[in-house]
């Protein structure tokens, strides 16, 4: 029987499945334990003026849909109008069938807005308006947008020469419950390949950590010591976004002359680069241990292919794709070097290639050794992964490689307020790949045990291995209640035009 466009039951192809999303899935709260969210919106407490702001700015998968569509770029990144841009997406959204990005749009209306209407030239002025009148309403803010998915912690990508500022503000602001804490991402502080860039890097942490650099001693230093901030303002996990693990042997010796030679500004070999990287991994890898972190590791971009776009546009604009680096031995070899030394600390590893998905699944279980429950992770389908097929394919990896029921599931890796429907998209995913199996007598009828590894993944695991523990946690369910009332009451201009 042909059914309704995302009903109630969207992705849950039978009642087994269905039953385990709606009675145990659903209600969890959200850990975002890897995004790219702005901090100082959330401190501010912002309020956009449309819906293309809080939908369209940033969104580079929309605006690679968007280019394919034929749509110039000026309605993209451009300097058209808000309203030009929304128009120009609607008349895209039919064009999106079959990608991820026709089922999130249409959630994202949903969860937020209450609009079930389908996106389209012929209704998209009808949607822009009310979505944007509802955004006018302080119930619509970013706080109050995380409060309405149920979101208990955010963890954000950050340098470590921020500030951290906003992260201070939000952690002094007692009426806000929601855990955002910050990630110790030092991909800059091993850029090696452009003498110019990384000393001018090298500049800024000078200035930050209070400490003049002149040696790889003076470098480390400086980065333990912003390492020993984050941990203050309650950072818990490390991100690294690389083509693939570096692990060339060296001396110590030679990573101090390497560092010498880049800071009297003459550029390194290519063996040279190799053996710096190699060597600041392990060293940010030890801090982390010593600490008791997470280290993540997005492996597989291949990274700004269009140059003539790079040059007029910058990264992170929509040109990036998978690549197909060689993965294996570099990352077997890596991990290794921390373990002989029980250096190695919880870790969670991404691929961008669906081709290494059996790799990862089978790689973790290397270093599993019975520390921590799940100790090294395959990480949720990421980027051009984080959808259907793609969470599903890394899903029947890790079930049978590793232990699905020690996974700690989803993340949304997002830079928009909006994006929290991932969530549900997965956890539907996920209980239909149990309640098929339920279903199909491949695991037992047992509803209660099957319910519990369910929540789990989507929430429990992820808590206790991260360790996150919030004081203000109390009022989670209170607040996201209270939001989800006062949307339901008549819209309101709120004196806005």
């Amino acid at each position: 029987m042909k059914k309704d466009f995302l009903n109630d039951d969207f992705l849950l192809q039978t009642p087994t499945a269905q039953q385990l999303y709606h009675e145990f899935a659903k209600p969890m709260p959200i850990i975002d334990y890897h995004c790219h969210l702005p901090p100082d919106q959330i401190a501010a407490d912002t309020q956009f003026d449309n819906l293309t702001q809080v939908w369209l700015y940033g969104d580079h998968y929309k605006w690679r849909a968007m280019r394919t569509n034929g749509i110039d770029e000026s309605y993209c990144t451009g300097n058209q109008s808000d309203i030009a841009k929304f128009m120009r997406w609607a008349e895209t959204v039919p064009y999106t069938v079959r990608n991820p990005l026709y089922h999130w749009t249409h959630l994202e209306l949903r969860r937020y807005f209450g609009v079930t209407e389908i996106l389209n030239p012929s209704s998209a002025q009808r949607i822009y308006d009310i979505c944007s009148e509802k955004l006018w309403s302080k119930e619509y803010s970013v706080r109050n947008l995380l409060r309405r998915m149920n979101v208990e912690t955010v963890c954000t990508t950050d340098d470590p020469i921020d500030s951290l500022e906003h992260h201070q503000k939000i952690q002094n602001d007692n009426s806000f419950e929601i855990a955002v804490l910050p990630t110790f991402r030092p991909d800059k502080a091993m850029a090696v390949d452009d003498p110019k860039s990384f000393n001018q890097y090298v500049a800024r942490l000078e200035v930050v950590s209070e400490i003049a650099i002149s040696t790889l001693d003076d470098f480390l230093t400086a980065l333990r010591k912003r390492h020993d901030y984050f941990a203050a303002m309650g950072c818990k996990l490390s991100d690294h976004g690389l083509e693939q693990i570096y692990a060339e042997d060296y001396r110590e010796s030679e990573i101090q002359a390497i560092f010498g030679k880049i800071r009297s500004n003459q550029t390194l070999d290519g063996p040279e680069i190799l053996k710096f990287k190699s060597a600041m991994l392990v060293y940010l890898a030890e801090m982390d241990w010593e600490k008791g972190w997470t280290q993540q590791f997005h492996l597989g971009a291949l990274r700004n292919n269009n140059s003539r776009m790079l040059h007029r546009l910058g990264p992170d604009t929509g040109w990036d794709s998978i690549g197909d680096f060689s993965q294996g031995r570099a990352l077997a070899k890596f991990l290794n070097r921390l373990d002989i030394n029980n250096r190695l600390t919880k870790t969670i590893l991404y691929n961008l290639n669906p081709a290494d998905n059996e790799l990862m699944a089978t790689m973790i279980g290397n270093f599993n050794d019975g520390s921590v429950a799940g100790k090294v992770q395959f990480g949720s389908g990421w980027w051009f992964l984080d959808q259907k097929d793609g969470m599903e394919k890394q899903m029947n990896a890790l079930s049978n490689m590793g232990l699905i029921s020690r996974f700690v599931g989803m993340l949304t890796d997002s830079r928009s307020f909006l994006s929290y429907p991932r969530h549900e998209y997965f956890r539907r995913i996920l209980c239909n790949l149990f309640g098929n199996d339920i279903e199909n007598g491949e695991l037992p009828d047992d509803i209660e045990w099957m319910g519990q590894l369910i929540q789990n993944i989507c929430y429990g695991n992820a808590k206790a291995f991260f360790g996150f523990t919030h004081e203000k946690s109390s009022n989670l369910r209170r607040n996201h209640d209270a939001i989800i009332a006062a949307s339901e009451l008549p819209a309101s201009t709120n004196g806005r035009p």
